[in-house]
């Protein structure tokens, strides 16, 4: 991949859903938020007013409605522009379950290693966040990504030029903030799962 170290990614997941609450694998599905994830929504758009640079940042989001919303709540609604490569993860047959409910159906079944079946592979996957990871470099500058949890996690993986399989070892909780940036001339993470807006 070609990179520019003018480059700075801001990773927003959205707020809290009533799947994400309870751990149910949410792709495709179009789930609000919650009341809770509004809120923590507005909190997070006060903690971004406060980062520098933003004013010229490019904006994407996911088109489904609980991106869409939280990039809205947090005040980057008429800036930014929905891009489907930001859809989560297509969970296909696994959609709607819990961790624990696939176990049952498929042990040892690991999302990043052995893909959604019924829907998107780990190399389909790792082809669409490396088209969102080559356009950041592109644009250089700042983007700000309003997405899902497994999404960014893939768009961190290939950020720094790991397998996707990495993005099984990095959290993303519910209105976090993340910063993919560049260290010695290198891909880095600068700021990774950030909720000090939240408490």
């Amino acid at each position: 991949m070609s990179s520019s170290p003018a480059a700075r990614v801001l990773l927003v997941r959205h707020g809290q859903t009533a799947w994400s609450r309870s751990g149910q694998h949410t792709g495709r599905t179009d789930i609000p938020l919650l009341d809770d994830g509004r809120r923590d929504a507005a909190l997070l758009g006060k903690r971004l007013r406060g980062v520098a640079g933003l004013d010229e940042a490019v904006v994407r989001t996911s088109p489904l409605a609980r991106a869409a919303e939280t990039c809205a709540l947090a005040g980057f609604g008429e800036r930014a522009e929905p891009w489907n490569a930001l859809m989560e993860w297509d969970y296909g047959d696994y959609e709607g379950l819990t961790p624990a409910a696939i176990q049952e159906r498929e042990p040892g079944w690991l999302l990043w290693r052995d893909g959604a079946p019924g829907g998107e592979s780990v190399a389909a996957m790792t082809d669409r966040v490396d088209s969102v990871v080559e356009w950041a470099r592109a644009v250089g500058g700042t983007v700000v990504l309003f997405a899902h949890g497994h999404v960014l996690r893939s768009v961190c993986a290939r950020w720094l030029g790991e397998p996707l399989e990495f993005g099984a070892r990095v959290r993303l909780a519910p209105a976090s903030l993340s910063v993919l940036d560049w260290a010695y001339g290198r891909p880095a993470i600068d700021t990774w799962n950030d909720t000090a807006h939240l408490s």
